[in-house]
Order: C-alpha cells, then sequence, then structure tokens
C-alpha cells in the first residue's frame, strides 16, 4: 500500500514538474515580438513629383498629427540567452523650428520637440505576459509624475536640399532633458519632404543612469542601462 502511494505521490510530482516546465517553456521561449524602429515613409509618385517642384520651405513649422517617440531597452528573462527589446511609444509630441534656406539647401534653426512620457504605451509583445504592466514600473521609476516630459533642444540641422524631392541624412547635436536632468546627445537619422509636410525619423542613443534612472530590476527580468530613443516626427507649415 505504501509503495504505491509512493509511486502515485512520484506520478504527480512529476505531472506537475511537466505542466510547470511547459509553462516556463511557453513564457520564456523565442515567442516574444518586438516593432521595427521608425522610419520614412515612402511618397507615392505624385507626391515625390510635388515635392521637386514644391514652394520654398523657409518659415516656422510646427509638429503634426501622426508623430510619436518611443524607447527601446533591451530585458533579459532568467533561464534565457538571448534579450528581449522591450518597445513603449508615445504619440504625445510637440515643438517645431524655423527653416532658412542657404547654398547647400534648407536649414532649421531653434529646434525644440517634446514627448509627454506620460502617455508611453507597451507595443512590443511576450507570450503568457501583460506587458502593460511595465508601464506602471516605468512611470515609478522615472518619476514621471514630477518629470512627465522629455524634451530635446538643438541650434541647427539639415531638412533638405536643394532638391527636395530626395531624402537627406541628418546628424543633430542637442540637449534631451529627461527626468530633470540634461545632458548634450547627438540625434541621428534622415529627413524629407513629404505631401507638403517635413518629415524626420532618428534615434538617440542614451544611458538611463547618465539621467539619474537606476534600471528596473524585477523578479525573472534583468533591463540594460543603455536606451535608444526612436523619433517619426511630422512638421506643418504654420499658419
Amino acid at each position: 500500500m505504501r509503495g504505491r502511494l509512493l509511486i502515485a505521490a512520484v506520478a504527480v510530482v512529476a505531472a506537475l514538474a511537466l505542466a510547470g516546465g511547459g509553462a516556463y517553456v511557453y513564457f520564456f521561449s523565442g515567442l516574444r515580438t518586438s516593432p521595427n524602429a521608425p522610419g520614412l515613409s515612402t511618397p507615392s509618385a505624385a507626391a515625390s513629383g510635388t515635392a521637386a517642384t514644391s514652394s520654398d520651405l523657409t518659415g516656422t513649422w510646427k509638429v503634426a498629427t501622426g508623430s510619436l517617440a518611443e524607447y527601446r531597452v533591451k530585458e533579459l528573462f532568467v533561464g534565457e540567452t538571448s534579450k528581449h527589446v522591450a518597445v513603449a511609444d508615445t504619440p504625445t509630441v510637440s515643438g517645431g523650428f524655423t527653416v532658412n534656406r542657404d547654398s547647400s539647401g534648407y536649414q532649421a534653426s531653434a529646434i525644440t520637440i517634446t514627448a509627454v512620457l506620460t502617455d508611453l504605451h507597451s507595443v512590443d509583445s511576450v507570450a503568457g505576459r501583460n506587458v502593460a504592466q511595465r508601464d506602471g514600473f516605468v512611470a515609478r521609476q522615472m518619476n514621471l509624475q514630477q518629470f512627465p516630459n522629455a524634451t530635446f533642444t538643438a541650434t541647427s540641422a539639415a531638412v533638405a536640399g536643394t532638391d527636395t524631392s530626395q531624402p537627406v541624412n541628418v546628424t543633430i547635436p542637442g540637449k534631451l532633458t529627461i527626468h530633470g536632468v540634461t545632458r548634450d546627445v547627438t540625434a541621428s537619422g534622415k529627413a524629407q519632404v513629404t505631401n507638403g509636410k517635413i518629415e524626420i525619423a532618428g534615434s538617440v542613443s542614451i544611458l538611463m543612469t547618465d539621467y539619474g534612472v537606476t534600471p528596473p530590476s524585477v523578479p525573472f527580468t534583468t533591463v540594460d542601462p543603455q536606451v535608444t530613443i526612436d523619433f517619426h516626427i511630422f512638421l506643418a507649415r504654420a499658419s
């Protein structure tokens, strides 16, 4: 009798182990996805032709709807060897700049772009996990009640060449303020004129520790201190 009970107990433990192992494999497997970093849109042929003969771009431009900013940070789940890229974005972006023309094309000056971090929402996915819970933790870790915005400012940057139908590479030295801390950074990406708007897509790489933010450490997950901030900005001529 005792032998049969022992065998039954071992069978139950084995079944629980297999079930737990199955859940573990399901949770920490490759069943996770992250969206690609934003890039420039592809103008239609008609729009491209219009851009080539567009009116002078000089003047004041403001951030328009359709813009977004996002962060990307690598997470490592316990028991895994490959890292997952956590991504959260905010569509609440404002700011603008003034455009003037010189012999090389069009230059933006007095650049200010502000993203509302309290509107960040995770857009990656991990099987068996509610990644939206991360958003609340990030808000607390960054003290977003006190520091709700991230702001990038720069003196100048190219936004178009003499031929406005062609995209241009942009490198923008500037200052980024997050968590009440301002640091020098360099944004890089591309800019083009799309359907009468100036479109800029690129990124900035930072260390969260440089901004007084400690990398989160939660059960089953460790987070890299390096953060990539992506941006996809559309600007319309100010009225």
